[in-house]
């Protein structure tokens, strides 16, 4: 009998050519149907009276208009260092800890580095080369085709986020050292009334003093479990669980990850995923994540560092995080006078799990949208505003990116016979082009007719083969229908 999984697969491969091919041709004019992106990444409603444009901002206290920024991770800083320099909005930037360590892989692609002015000393590494580790063990080199002055950068999350954070700061964001527990939201279509944030103010102190502040604009940028996105019904969406250790390794072991990460696919290390060694300052990021059996995370985690074996071998943990990660964006990413960015509005890839450029872009580009359409802080931006403008743009931009993500993870990480042909994928020249090429400048690439069909056929032999094969580590069984489904 036919296996369903793998007649799957081998329809995934065939969309995954022709989106390789030509993945503008499948991008739609609005924002609202991305292929293959649920049917719960809709924008924001729309008034049955129609769209709202900006209205003049009015106050009976004379203040200028306030912007709140809620989290100071690469989102929130991004948009607080554009509004900043509105000289006719105050910007406020919320954060809880500003020396906060968030469990991040921590590559960042080339066209962040100087599209955000990153300096080199926010750098730990420069990874000119990748391995690729197959569930059999199959061992494959990847990075020839870059040439000498492109790399991926590896950063630790405590050093990029305190760097964007305080040049917005710099540029005149008040920063506040407080956690919103609340906000007070206006009525539906009311551009008027202030949004009203309760928040604690530690100020460097262990213990909060209530507060509260009133503002005009809210951005939420404050990741997976945003109090924002709740506040503003921005409706649920699933996540994956990203568990990491810091590991302290010799100098000789260190050597090796000079220039080199690691990444580990195969269901011992995750059932929908990967694992992953990656080279920071003085030590390694060691991790893995899983949406589909979440409660098992320990055991692939255990698993990564046995893949690793001895080159990792005596290091020492010197640090465990774990985070939720968003697997798909927020079926509503603005509402009314209140946006979404970053990890709140779900913007990490499938496949990559890559979140940091589209956290800082999406804070940029909303920010933007709302200096521009503020005129001077005379206008008020309405939802409406944001959605032609923001959502609209950022989905043009990066829909096809996440398209054809999300078609590779459905088609690559469900099976060990298909991450097998993944890792052997991944041997093609062709395909380490494409695949740098797109990661490092954020375009999908690949518009060679021969080669996309060469790729197509390869891809499907190997599949077929691979199904065949009776070598390959049998995927484990697990049951797990409750947990795995929970939702933020």
């Amino acid at each position: 009998t036919e296996d369903p999984m793998f007649s799957r697969t081998l329809l995934a491969a065939a969309a995954l050519a022709g989106l390789v091919a030509d993945a503008e041709a499948f991008m739609p004019a609005g924002p609202a149907k991305l292929p293959s992106i649920q049917s719960a990444r809709i924008n924001a409603r729309t008034s049955a009276a129609g769209p709202v444009m900006a209205v003049p901002f009015k106050n009976a206290e004379g203040r200028k208009m306030r912007v709140a920024v809620v989290g100071g991770g690469p989102s929130g800083a991004c948009a607080a260092e554009v509004l900043a320099q509105e000289k006719g909005i105050d910007t406020y930037i919320f954060e809880r800890k500003m020396d906060n360590i968030k469990p991040c892989g921590g590559a960042i692609p080339l066209c962040m580095i100087d599209e955000f002015k990153i300096p080199t000393d926010v750098i730990d590494r420069k990874v000119r080369k990748m391995l690729m580790i197959s569930p059999t063990g199959k061992e494959v080199p990847i990075g020839q085709t870059l040439a000498d002055d492109e790399y991926i950068g590896m950063v630790r999350r405590e050093i990029l986020d305190g760097f964007l954070r305080n040049r917005a700061i710099d540029f005149g964001a008040e920063a506040i050292n407080g956690l919103v527990t609340k906000i007070d939201i206006p009525a539906e279509g009311d551009y008027e009334t202030p949004y009203t944030l309760h928040y604690s103010n530690y100020n460097g102190k262990k213990v909060g003093t209530p507060e509260t502040l009133e503002v005009d604009m809210v951005i939420g940028g404050d990741g997976a479990n945003s109090r924002v996105a709740k506040e503003m019904d921005s409706g649920e969406y699933n996540y994956a669980i990203a568990f990491q250790e810091r590991i302290k390794i010799s100098d000789e072991q260190m050597s090796f990850y000079e220039e080199l990460a690691e990444m580990y696919v195969g269901d011992d290390v995750s059932p929908d995923f990967y694992g992953w060694v990656f080279p920071k300052y003085d030590h390694v990021g060691v991790g893995t994540g899983t949406v589909i059996n979440r409660p098992a995370i320990k055991e692939y985690q255990n698993a990564i560092r046995e893949r690793a074996g001895a080159k990792i071998e005596g290091g020492k943990i010197i640090k465990i995080e774990a985070h939720p990660i968003p697997e798909h964006m927020r079926p509503r990413r603005v509402n009314n006078r209140a946006v979404l960015v970053g990890d709140a509005a779900g913007y990490v890839t499938k496949c990559s799990g890559e979140g940091i450029y589209f956290a800082a872009k999406s804070g940029r580009m909303a920010a933007e949208a709302v200096v521009s359409l503020s005129k001077g802080g005379s206008m008020v931006p309405t939802q409406s505003d944001m959605e032609r403008t923001y959502i609209r743009d950022f989905d043009k931009a990066y829909g096809p990116t996440y398209t054809v993500l999300d078609i590779l993870q459905q088609l690559f990480y469900t099976n060990n016979p298909a991450r097998e042909s993944f890792v052997e994928m991944c041997e093609s020249e062709y395909v380490q082009q494409v695949t740098f090429d797109s990661y490092l400048y954020k375009k999908v690439q690949g518009n060679d007719p021969v080669s996309d069909m060469k790729l197509l056929a390869n891809t499907v032999s190997s599949l077929v083969k691979n199904n065949l094969r009776s070598d390959l580590p049998k995927d484990r069984t697990f049951y797990n229908p409750v947990e795995s489904l929970q939702r933020l």
